[in-house]
């Protein structure tokens, strides 16, 4: 009984383990994606963070997709900055359940 629980709980672990995936990208905002040059604000962390003051969110840009990140506080500290983060996608493919934030090397 002892080992079928040990192995029960081993299993889950991995499967648990195995959902998070590690994205590369450029914080960035759910208005402008991309490019920040149309704003005219200035430097791309100085148009990202009023983007997101006035009503957008932070996004996480790998170059192809603009994922919407569950993380929005530790986000905050990396406007138009590369990092990696950890955590898992959702069912619809577009959003990252953040485990953590760091920046890139």
């Amino acid at each position: 009984m002892k080992k079928t629980f040990a192995i029960a709980i081993a299993s889950a672990a991995l499967l648990l383990a195995a959902a998070n995936q590690t994205f590369t990208g450029t914080i960035t905002d759910s208005m402008c994606g991309a490019d920040h040059k149309s704003m005219h604000m200035g430097s791309d962390a100085k148009c990202v963070t009023e983007c997101v003051r006035m009503g957008a969110h932070y996004t996480l840009w790998d170059g192809k997709t603009n994922y919407g990140l569950s993380d929005q506080r530790n986000a905050a500290k990396f406007p138009a900055k590369k990092v990696t983060v950890t955590g898992s996608l959702n069912a619809n493919g577009d959003t990252i359940q953040v485990t953590s934030i760091k920046p890139a090397p």
